[in-house]
């Protein structure tokens, strides 16, 4: 099956970008659970039922996603498109994942405003609430994976002190350094890296160009972003995009220090909107178009949805393009992984304090609040209930909350 596939790439795309848009369509509609569920979703459809690619080089592919920075699940959807139909199969790969989501959130933020009273003052309180159950939900989880021994898990509550001390931007980027370099120092890297090699029609020089625009726009933004706001509303996406290890939760505090604490959009608004990204299929990262759609200053709406939602995506998208030709050689390399562990680690760390501030100290404020909170994560984690189905809980126990008070 690999060498089939290398053939492939070798030859021409497999398929069409037609069929690409279908598949994808169709997972991007019904893909509900976060990242990790999508991987299951792109497994079984794409490797057990289609037969794009094997297990072995399908584990590859994931192992590479999931060490860059970005939304793995959407960075391999974006690589199997690549796989099946060229750079137009992963551009259709993308944009069928995630526009149906993405769509459904700036209606959300559309409606938000024209939702007053009791009733919109009880669903804005329930989804803020819901977020405090999903984001203690993806800490566990992250937790038990990614910090399953005393040095890591030390290296997460290190990255929480960094950020009470030196909270926002600076300070996740300081405490995600700072878990890479305890990695490489106390973090075994383990046995050789299990999957099979990931045929794609990327040359070096397609890498490289990546690679340098990734660079470019990371440092080069901050130097003209004051020229325009929408130079500014991209700099902050990007920058947050570029910074994302771990899934998609992460990107909340990112992104809460780049939104609200800029004053473009208010922190309720943007936890409602959070916990709303819940009860939506596809990837959490189309969050990105709710907050453009919600900007206090234009590009807003429509305009303000889709630079945002670009912005977001472009860094994950590039790196994985440039990191394609060059996996099978770095993935060997034990440093390398042991930096990726204690990085992960620090992740852990930076969701933990998100989920105090600005999560839970700005939706739970009595014994009943903290009540509804606390039904919401039994629910998901030991009923294992779809997020859907919690947040339409929350949202029916936040109105309710509203109308007794």
């Amino acid at each position: 099956m690999i060498d089939r596939l290398a053939r492939e790439s070798a030859d021409g795309p497999a398929g069409s970008a037609g069929e690409v848009f279908s598949v994808f369509l169709r997972l991007g509609l019904t893909s509900f659970g976060g990242p990790i569920a999508h991987l299951g979703y792109f497994r079984d459809e794409l490797v057990t039922r289609r037969r794009w690619l094997g297990d072995p080089a399908y584990a590859d592919l994931v192992a590479l996603c999931q060490f860059l920075p970005g939304p793995a699940s959407s960075q391999v959807g974006f690589a199997l498109g690549m796989m099946r139909a060229g750079w137009l199969g992963a551009l259709a790969a993308f944009a069928a994942f995630t526009l149906p989501s993405a769509l459904i959130l700036v209606g959300v933020a559309y409606s938000a405003a024209r939702i007053t009273g009791p009733l919109g003052s009880g669903v804005l309180h329930g989804l803020k609430i819901v977020a405090v159950a999903i984001v203690a939900q993806a800490v566990w989880g992250m937790a038990r994976n990614l910090c399953p021994d005393r040095k890591r898990a030390s290296i997460a509550v290190t990255a929480a002190a960094v950020l009470a001390f030196v909270p926002g931007a600076f300070g996740m980027v300081g405490a995600i350094l700072m878990g890479a370099l305890a990695g490489l120092l106390l973090v075994p890297a383990g046995g050789p890296p299990a999957g099979g090699h990931v045929a794609m029609p990327v040359s070096r020089r397609v890498a490289a160009a990546a690679l340098g625009s990734f660079v470019v726009l990371l440092f080069g933004l901050p130097l003209v972003a004051g020229q325009a706001q929408w130079l500014a509303v991209v700099d902050s996406f990007y920058r947050a995009g570029a910074l994302v290890f771990g899934g998609g939760h992460v990107v909340l505090p990112l992104l809460e220090a780049e939104v609200v604490q800029s004053g473009w959009v208010t922190r309720d608004a943007f936890l409602a909107g959070y916990g709303a990204a819940q009860a939506v299929p596809g990837p959490l990262f189309t969050f990105a178009a709710y907050l453009g759609a919600l900007l206090g200053a234009e590009p807003n709406e429509l305009i303000g949805a889709a630079l945002s939602l670009s912005a977001l995506f472009l860094p994950g998208f590039l790196l994985l393009v440039g990191a394609l030709p060059l996996w099978d050689r770095f993935r060997t390399l034990a440093p390398a992984r042991s930096m990726m562990q204690g990085a992960n680690a620090a992740v852990v760390g930076i969701l933990a304090a998100a989920l105090y501030s600005p999560v839970f100290v700005s939706a739970v404020g009595d014994m009943r609040d903290f009540t509804l909170a606390l039904a919401c994560f039994v629910a998901l984690t030991l009923w294992n209930s779809p997020p859907w189905r919690v947040v339409v809980l929350a949202v029916a126990g936040g109105v309710l909350l509203v109308l007794t008070a």
